[in-house]
């Protein structure tokens, strides 16, 4: 089936199968695995861009362990997304299921439009399933005001650890 606008859905409705199921169960062993988990706790708890710049400088620095730990998500959450868009895998239950996918997109939404003028193809798969439902919509939204003041805690550390630090030069 052909995909959709971002504003509709992008596979027919209808119950998951057994099918759907198992390779949800499959999607989520890849992410136990161990060199997944360091890439996804990288992505998550780690690495918070400011700028298409950092994101970019990541992706520039190959070989290296952080261009791999984002490569590793950024394309697992695409091949997912993919799966969805192509209609190998029911979308509500990927919904159902994948909230961490749009918490990776949300850490690199605002710099999309600014990576993708060098990276195109940068999470388009994955915008295209996080955008397609007014519930993604509604989750994406949700996530990036979690994310905001998540860096809003973050900066206000660095900007203690910078003034208590001031006369130590």
């Amino acid at each position: 089936m052909r995909a959709k606008t971002h504003k509709q859905s992008v596979i027919q409705p209808g119950n998951a199968s057994s099918g759907d199921a198992q390779a949800i169960l499959y999607l989520y062993e890849l992410r136990r695995e161990a060199q997944m988990r360091e890439a996804r706790h990288f992505i998550s708890a780690n690495f918070w861009p400011e700028s298409a710049e950092q994101v970019l400088q990541i992706a520039r620095e190959y070989p290296s362990q952080e261009n791999a730990w984002m490569r590793q998500v950024t394309s697992y959450w695409e091949m997912a997304a993919a799966l969805v868009v192509n209609g190998a895998l029911h979308e509500k239950l990927f919904f159902d299921c994948s909230g961490e996918m749009y918490c990776v997109y949300a850490k690199f939404k605002p710099f999309l439009a600014e990576i993708r003028q060098k990276l195109p193809y940068f999470l388009l798969t994955v915008e295209q399933v996080v955008m397609s439902t007014p519930k993604g919509r509604e989750r994406l939204a949700r996530l990036e005001a979690r994310l905001a003041r998540r860096r809003q805690k973050l900066a206000q550390r660095r900007a203690a650890v910078i003034a208590t630090s001031a006369g130590y030069s």
